[in-house]
């Protein structure tokens, strides 16, 4: 982005031009001098060309549309041209510089950027030469010694400042040309004011001016052929800045390296093969370059793709959500009779001596029946002994060997005494009615597994705040959408409920992956059940605290679901319910949980760079704008959930800081994906801190 926007002046681009400045140090000599400035022996002179001949010379290309035509118009008329070639058109279009060479036409070095240079260090002065004599280099081979600068005309129009910059080249090997005669084309006069403006007066030789790039050039090509006419009508011959200077000095032009670079032609004597590491570089610069003009085309379309995508999915969320709700709150809305049997809930506990015993204590007060099944997975922090001595009733604990969070699951489904079993993670903590609600909807013979709202339940630190955002909007907001569309991708491992019958139908709980939770949620899909969110249902959760926390639970999260989706991706082409899901979930789930964040950033580094280097007010309109929309979302999300705005405050920073490292998080895993790589199950270190909640939160 930063070389594609340095090509086109977005990045180092200065617009400033020079005038009326004071031209005292400027010899009067140069002033009124011939439009060829050389420097021989260090001592300023001009050169004026013979007369009877015309220097053609064109500034500002190449072009992709106008400097071909013009070539082509020369080569009819078997007329040559001096070119002074901008290095940022040059790079971006080698083919054309080649062409305009092997034609025999002169070319010289206009600057990179098309600066003015008597505002730029001499640093500036000498990186602009140089970036363009390398694009040139890369282009067609050569270097050139030919200059003309920038928004220059007349030798009398050299001032103080501009003469510095003269002095500086000339040392350096440089001839400057400048005009005598200027067609002033780019003005677009009509074609007949053209050809006039470039004839010379009295058979006076001149250096003509005419544009082959800069814009609309169309009066240009249709008054080169008549200007050429009429010149050799006027018994003019044409050559070029190299040839009038050959012709001047009444000698050969040319040496070893100029036959070698051009032929031994004064036409081309300002040519120099170009080798060694210059060439190299310059071949670099060019490749470099068509890199970026296929780069960043193909970045704006996947930015728009993303936009289109991102704001599809909100409004998508937006409309679904509140069809979920007010759906499921209708008056009459019911899932069948009431589920009033007993449940089991197991709780997989692997050291979880800090939250364990708020976790069954918020079970013990359910107000549904339930049995309490705590799995201890090889624990070395006596979570086991700590959850047997509470003596609570209903509570059994299974201990075994430390085999992973699937097993304790599975041995907990086989332990089970009813056909409805609920999860739930050691460190969540449930409201009394949570576990009545949650199985409310497996009332309904279709429905096989029920999802929760899990809620972040030690929310009062920023990162906690942040979480709780996400929870809300991403998570919940995104089980409403899921819902209605019969594809919900994800149980969370917090709260959720199964027909018994329906996960040991499924093969049970998969060690395969390490979102297991996704895994069995879309082998229920496949099966033919009916996944459902449950919003009321509510349950607490202890996030991490730390990024270092966070990063390794996203890291694995977003892994897991990656080797979810593909352990399924057959889906895609069964018929059935497993192919609904594969047609409908699957590429919902790739596109707004992978793709879309993998290429979200570009949004982000599109809006920085065109803060920094095009329009920093645009930009932060438009980023406000979509920042705006996700606030609109956030706000609905909250007010489903009956949640305080206030933490909406946190949001802007939320964008500007979590939400970059949850992209990193993912792109860190597709780069484990992708390179075959493996993740373990990593612990997270839990305070306990989360417990019932007593009032708002």
């Amino acid at each position: 982005m930063l070389l594609d926007g340095y090509l086109r002046a977005e990045v180092g681009g200065d617009q400033r031009v020079r005038t009326g400045a004071s031209a005292d140090d400027v010899p009067e000599e140069i002033l009124e001098g011939g439009p060829i400035l050389t420097f021989p022996g260090g001592q300023a002179t001009t050169l004026s060309v013979p007369d009877k001949t015309i220097a053609l010379t064109f500034d500002d290309g190449p072009d992709p549309t106008w400097t071909p035509k013009v070539l082509q118009i020369l080569e009819e008329y078997d007329v040559p041209g001096t070119f002074f070639l901008v290095g940022s058109m040059i790079a971006r279009y080698p083919d054309l510089v080649e062409d305009l060479v092997e034609q025999g036409n002169e070319v010289g070095i206009h600057t990179f950027t098309h600066v003015d240079l008597s505002y730029q260090s001499a640093s500036r002065v000498t990186r602009e030469m140089e970036q363009t004599q390398l694009a040139l280099a890369g282009a067609a081979g050569i270097t050139t010694t030919l200059f003309r600068a920038p928004y220059s005309s007349k030798t009398d129009a050299i001032d103080d400042y501009s003469w510095e910059v003269y002095q500086q080249l000339g040392q350096d090997g440089y001839t400057s040309v400048f005009i005598d005669t200027d067609s002033e084309d780019w003005k677009q006069p009509g074609v007949s004011k053209i050809v006039e403006g470039a004839t010379p007066e009295d058979g006076e030789g001149a250096s003509v001016l005419f544009h082959d790039s800069g814009g609309e050039r169309e009066q240009t090509i249709e008054a080169l052929p008549k200007y050429i006419e009429k010149m050799k009508a006027k018994g003019y011959t044409f050559t070029t800045i190299s040839g009038a200077m050959a012709e001047q000095q009444q000698q050969p032009a040319g040496g070893p390296a100029d036959a070698a670079a051009g032929g031994g032609d004064p036409l081309q004597a300002s040519h120099h093969r170009a080798t060694g590491t210059t060439l190299y570089e310059g071949k670099a610069l060019v490749a470099a370059v068509a890199v970026a003009e296929w780069t960043v085309p193909a970045l704006s379309a996947g930015l728009v793709v993303v936009g289109v995508a991102v704001m599809g999915r909100f409004g998508l969320m937006l409309v679904l959500a509140r069809r979920h709700s007010r759906q499921r709150n209708r008056r009459r809305f019911s899932w069948g009779p009431p589920v009033t049997r007993p449940v089991s809930v197991i709780v997989p506990a692997y050291n979880e001596k800090e939250c364990i015993e708020n976790t069954l204590r918020s079970l013990a007060v359910s107000t549904h029946p339930i049995e309490i099944i705590v799995v201890d997975d090889g624990s070395t922090d006596g979570t086991a002994d700590l959850a047997e001595s509470l003596g609570l009733p209903s509570v059994r604990v299974i201990r075994q060997q430390n085999a992973g969070k699937p097993a304790a699951l599975n041995h907990g489904i086989r332990s089970a005494r009813h056909d409805i079993v609920v999860m739930m993670d050691g460190d969540t903590v449930f409201e009394p009615d949570t576990v009545r609600r949650l199985v409310q909807p497996l009332a309904d013979p279709e429905v096989g597994a029920v999802a929760g709202n899990a809620k972040v339940g030690n929310r009062r630190t920023l990162i906690g705040a942040w979480q709780h955002i996400e929870y809300v909007m991403g998570f919940n907001l995104d089980r409403r959408m899921y819902d209605v569309l019969r594809c919900m991708p994800t149980i969370p491992g917090a709260i959720g409920a199964f027909r018994r019958e329906a996960v040991l139908g499924a093969g049970g709980m998969s060690e395969d992956t390490l979102a297991e939770d996704t895994d069995i949620t879309i082998a229920l899909h496949r099966a033919g059940w009916r996944v459902v969110y449950e919003e009321h249902a509510r349950a607490w959760t202890e996030a991490p605290r730390t990024l270092r926390q966070l990063w390794s639970q996203r890291y694995r999260w977003s892994y897991g679901t990656m080797q979810a989706l593909w352990k399924h991706r057959k889906s895609l082409t069964d018929k059935g319910p497993s192919g609904r899901f594969g047609r409908v979930g699957m590429p919902l789930v790739v596109l707004f949980q992978v793709v879309t964040p993998v290429f979200a950033p570009l949004i982000d580094l599109f809006t920085v760079y065109s803060m920094i280097f095009i329009d920093f007010r645009a930009a932060l309109l438009a980023w406000c704008a979509v920042l705006g929309v996700q606030l609109v979302c956030a706000a609905y999300a909250f007010r489903l959930d009956r949640e305080r705005y206030r933490y909406l405050l946190m949001m802007p920073l939320q964008q500007l800081a979590y939400r970059q490292m949850m992209y990193l998080v993912l792109i860190h895993s597709c780069v484990t994906a992708l390179t075959g790589g493996r993740l373990r199950w990593q612990k997270l270190k839990r305070t306990g801190e989360v417990g019932m909640p007593t009032g708002p939160r």
